[in-house]
């Protein structure tokens, strides 16, 4: 029997449903740029290596599954960010695609400011000695408790995303006897082109005041008139994992229509503009993501053709790159347990973890690519999907890919692009352990967040 089928069955062999792959690759074994980390290679035993060490090793001394992240591929994702943008403008990194004292310290050598949105990422990012005044707080809801922690910590600015959080923040600031810098979050009707849970400026969401009705505008004059807030500028963010510039082209605009009328009003050119982040990462060979210069070029280009227009003084422009610096940087190690054909179907590949390490797949149908990883092969392809332990028919890591016809228990598979909203999101669901962060580079592996343990899991269970 062929384990290599077509997904619609035999009979439908020559015609693939919309949006499958057309075909396997030409290479299995071979390993597309876009979606590695960029130490990431083969030696010559064809076993998958990063920064010098091979998976083999790494899996035998940190257990699978495993996020394996690169270091110094992380490092100059965030110099060529910061760069891109230069001195005159500031790379927030998003910390919720992934967060750790570590990343924090890296974050911080390599000179980008950091945005959080709770108190849990707020205290990492203080306990890792990130300057307060390099932090954002971000979150519609922040509690009274965060707001006074980021007050007293001295945080640069607090996003503001609700008539009550303006009111809030300036209590808290004033009773503390200081002024708060603020920008007001604003979600200007744009219809980013991505998934409906991610697309996050259109007016029908929980984030953000609408430009609409003139609530922005009124969000404004409220918060000029309070004395324990500094209004210093507009924020807006269209979505995530973009790869159309478009939508930031006609996010600009409106901001700085809200800006002019600002000006106009109240006699006051706020001095900053952050257009948030979203920009797309490569998960397989079809995506196509810009790079940070040609993003900062476009961006820089559209604010200052919009300022011009309206006749204001350009503002300093902030960004909020996550997914694009930490997610290209890992992938998910895992261990095949069974390898289940289905005559006529396709060959469901079971790996050691699963949704509880990677619940994208499920919440928001990414796409993933993988790899054997542990070896190469000469077997024909045949179309898999790679499925986790756990007691979940959604439970789907990989929905559609190509692996070798002879893949068996014991292989290692990689996925890769893993660094961002993985481990972030990661979850015991079936009291499965979530598994550890191994931070590589220069041949050196070290554990940055470990693999929990079963008295982890019974530390918090009081009885």
């Amino acid at each position: 029997m062929s384990r290599s089928a077509h997904p619609a069955g035999p009979r439908h062999a020559d015609v693939l449903p919309e949006g499958h792959y057309a075909a396997p690759p030409a290479d299995l074994n071979a390993l597309d740029a876009k979606v590695w980390a960029q130490t990431v290679t083969r030696d010559a035993d064809g076993v998958l290596t990063v920064a010098g060490l091979r998976v083999t090793d790494l899996a035998e001394q940190y257990g699978t599954p495993a996020y394996i992240l690169d270091e110094a591929d992380f490092r100059s994702r965030a110099r060529a960010w910061r760069t891109a943008f230069g001195t005159d403008a500031d790379v927030f990194y998003a910390g919720k695609a992934f967060l750790s004292r570590a990343v924090v310290r890296w974050l911080h050598e390599e000179a980008l400011n950091l945005d959080v949105c709770s108190g849990g990422e707020l205290a990492t990012a203080l306990s890792a000695g990130m300057p307060a005044d390099r932090i954002a707080f971000h979150g519609n809801n922040k509690s009274t408790e965060e707001i006074r922690r980021a007050v007293e910590a001295g945080v640069g600015r607090i996003v503001l995303d609700s008539f009550q959080e303006i009111v809030r923040v300036a209590h808290i600031a004033q009773s503390l006897g200081k002024r708060q810098r603020v920008q007001i979050r604003i979600t200007v009707g744009v219809e980013a082109h991505t998934h409906e849970f991610i697309a996050t400026a259109h007016e029908d969401q929980k984030f953000g005041i609408p430009l609409a009705g003139g609530q922005a505008a009124e969000a404004v004059r409220r918060a000029l008139q309070l004395d324990g807030l500094e209004l210093i500028g507009i924020h807006s963010h269209i979505g995530s994992q973009i790869f159309d510039m478009s939508g930031f082209e006609v996010a600009a605009h409106r901001v700085v229509g809200l800006l002019k009328d600002i000006r106009d009003e109240h006699g006051v050119e706020l001095p900053e503009i952050d257009l948030g982040g979203g920009l797309g990462i490569a998960y397989t060979s079809d995506d196509d993501p810009r790079e940070p210069h040609e993003i900062a070029k476009a961006l820089s280009e559209i604010v200052t053709r919009e300022c011009e227009a309206a006749r204001l003084a350009t503002p300093r422009i902030s960004v909020e790159p996550g997914r694009a610096i930490v997610g290209p940087t890992a992938f998910t190690l895992y261990e095949v347990g069974t390898v289940k054909p289905l005559d006529g179907l396709r060959t469901y590949v079971s790996v050691d973890g699963g949704m509880s390490d990677n619940i994208r797949t499920a919440l928001y149908d990414a796409e993933y690519s993988v790899a054997l990883a542990s070896r190469t092969s000469d077997a024909e392809p045949m179309l898999s999907r790679v499925v986790g332990k756990h007691c979940e028919s959604g439970d789907i890591v990989v929905r559609d890919a190509f692996l070798p016809a002879d893949l068996a228990p014991g292989d290692l598979i990689a996925v890769p692009a893993t660094g961002a909203y993985c481990r972030s999101m990661a979850s015991n669901y079936n009291h499965v352990l979530r598994p550890p962060v191994v931070a590589v580079k220069d041949g050196e592996a070290r554990v940055i967040v470990r693999r929990e343990t079963e008295e982890d899991l019974l530390r918090l269970d009081v009885g």
